[in-house]
């Protein structure tokens, strides 16, 4: 079976994978090409749209572990994660 080029390659945020395409993991993994679907779903975070964390405000405060950050959307539709 051929190695596929996954670290090289970067995620597309679909939900839905075909089975013959490269699935996101780490070489440590062993990713192959053709692997399940499965593979794909473990390896890869969740997907949160910038919408649902800022809730049409500018700017929101993320406590993590105690600590507060601050993550806003710029002018230019960039977004900023400051502590």
């Amino acid at each position: 079976m051929k190695r596929c080029d996954c670290e090289a390659r970067v995620p597309q945020p679909t939900a839905t994978t075909a089975s013959s395409e490269c699935q996101t993991a780490t070489r440590a993994q062993g990713c192959l090409a053709g692997a399940p679907q499965a593979h794909a779903e473990a390896a890869r975070p969740p997907l949160l749209d910038s919408e649902e964390l800022l809730r049409g405000h500018r700017a929101v405060e993320i406590s993590h572990k105690g600590v507060l950050y601050r993550l806003q959307a710029t002018r230019f539709g960039k977004l900023i994660l400051t502590k």
